[in-house]
Parts: C-alpha cells; structure tokens; sequence
C-alpha cells in the first residue's frame, strides 16, 4: 500500500498545547514535517512549540487561536500559509468534554462543546481548505468511539462526534476529486487533560467521575497509530481493540451494546439511586 512521506510537508494542528495534540505535533516533526501549533492558550502554545524547537526538529510555529472564532480561524491558516508556504495537513484535535446527564445539563453547555468539538473543526477547515486543495492534502479528524456509538452521560460529546463524521464524510465527496483525502480517527479513552477539564452540567468542573472502560492509551501511543493511518491515507480508523469492539457490537447487536454500555460505564459514574432510576 502507498505510504504518504512526511518530510518537509507543512502540518497544521489544534488543540496543540498538550495532550494527544502535542504528542501528534511531536510525532509528525519526528518525521520531518514542519509543524505548526494552534492552541486557544497561546502561551501554552509556545511553551509546547519552544520544546519542540529544543529537539532540534523541523520548522515549528505557535499561534493562538480559537477554534470557535471563525476569523481567528482564517487568520491562524493565513499565518500558517505565510509561514511555511501552503498547508499539506490540517489535524483538528480541538476537544472539550463534558460528563452529566441530559436532565442536568444546561444548553449553553451543549452549545459550548458543539462549538469547540464541532464548529472549531468547520471553521480551520474552511479557512485551511483552498490550500489543502491546491496542495492535493489531507485533513485529518480526531473523533472517538463516541462518533458512532452511544456513550452515556455524554450526549452532547456525543453530537458533537457524530456531526464531524456528517460532516467531514460529505466533505470527502467534494474533494477527493482535488486530491484530497480526509482521515477520521476514533480513539477509545487517551490519557489526557481532556477529562481532567470536563465541564458538568452547569458548565463548572464535572463531579461525575471517569471510568476509562479498557484503560487508557497513551497520548503519545496514540499520536503513532494515528501517525500510521494517516501515512496509509485511512477513511476511518479504529485505534485499538476496544474501538473495534465498539464499532463492530455496536452496529450488530446496537442493543446489546448498549445495555452493557450502561451497565458498565453508569455503575463506575453515578450514585446508586441514579442508577436504579436509570437501569
């Protein structure tokens, strides 16, 4: 199978100050790209790409930006396309989390995560797309199990995956023809601030806790998978054996997924009288 070579291609990431981002921005200048960090907090940004400069790897550059904004998008690409000369990869890795159940949880909640996870996308994809499409590249999207499969007290987590598997699947109708492929990548549970920052219902911290069902994966074993798919160009890639279980379960016997979704995620999350109301 055809391999894509990394190596003095221009790479655009979000959410790039930490996590499962910085680890990508990490794995992508290891083979020779020249890495550009976006991150809403901008001095966290630079600290991140200030790291990478230290490694004496390829050209990094910072840029704080908001996803939710779109003209800190265009003006991010646009600094990114001034910079190294055109974008070959756009990685939209820009999350936030929430953990309450629907009955507890306020819409500007809904509306805040839909904003980041899923307009933050939209709005670096526009802004970065006549570049990609010129440079016939590729967009990668950071989705999870959640895209395609219920997870219980996420339900806005949980639309705002699934809308980027909409989106971005029709996204790839209009732009394969230019050369473009679009990777969407669905990781199971990554050990990373993410959830440390979940909101609640109220929008304040979460205080339901997370139960990693099958454990966490690094961030920086997860950077490499998602490294390798992207090389291989994957429409969908299911990282791990827990993903596959759930893509597979869930489409098979969706039922049966998920009750025992419920079982053992609500169990580990929520107080005994909640569960009794629920089960």
């Amino acid at each position: 199978m055809e391999t894509t070579d990394y190596s003095g291609k221009n790479v655009a990431v979000t959410g790039a100050a930490g996590g499962l981002g910085h680890a990508l921005c990490e794995r992508f200048a290891a083979a020779g790209a020249n890495v550009a960090l976006l991150d809403v907090d901008g001095e966290a940004a630079s600290a991140a790409a200030n790291r990478l400069r230290a490694s004496g790897l390829m050209k990094v550059i910072d840029i704080q930006c908001d996803v939710t904004d779109p003209a800190a998008c265009n003006h991010a690409m646009q600094a990114v396309i001034d910079a190294f000369g055109g974008i070959d990869v756009l990685i939209n890795n820009a999350g936030i989390a929430h953990r309450s159940l629907l009955r507890d949880t306020s819409i500007s909640v809904l509306r805040r995560v839909m904003e980041v996870n899923f307009f933050g996308a939209v709005h670096c994809t526009q802004a970065a797309l006549s570049s990609i499409c010129a440079r016939r590249g590729q967009i990668v999207v950071i989705s999870s199990i959640a895209g395609f499969s219920p997870l219980f007290g996420r339900t806005g987590y949980s639309a705002s995956k699934h809308a980027l598997h909409g989106f971005f699947d029709s996204l790839r109708s209009e732009v394969e023809d230019d050369g473009v492929d679009i990777s969407i990548i669905c990781p199971s549970f990554i050990a990373t601030g993410i959830e440390r920052a979940a909101l609640g219902g109220d929008g304040g911290p979460a205080t339901l806790p997370r139960n990693a069902v099958g454990g966490e994966t690094s961030a920086a074993d997860m950077a490499d998978r998602i490294y390798h798919a992207a090389r291989r160009r994957r429409r969908l890639h299911l990282p791990g054996l827990l993903a596959n279980a759930a893509w597979w379960i869930s489409r098979l016997a969706p039922a049966t997924f998920a009750r025992q979704m419920k079982r053992r995620v609500a169990s580990n999350r929520l107080p005994q009288q909640s569960i009794n109301h629920i089960l």
